[in-house]
């Protein structure tokens, strides 16, 4: 697997049932699916700017 996009304390920062009054818990996967979610969409955005003439990737890439 690739470098690690996700930082796993932040994502535990978000993971609460709704109101966040209480945490759920993160399988020991859950960053490393995520970190390969994230390397799929910065790779297809990277293919769209490149597609469109540019060098720099935008948010209307994603």
């Amino acid at each position: 697997m690739a470098k690690t996009l996700i930082v796993a304390s932040r994502v535990k920062e978000l993971c609460k049932y709704p109101g966040g009054k209480k945490d759920l818990n993160m399988s020991s996967g859950l960053s490393g699916a995520l970190t390969l979610k994230v390397e799929q969409i910065i790779t297809k955005a990277c293919k769209r700017a490149i597609e469109n003439g540019r060098t720099t990737v935008m948010i209307k890439d994603i």
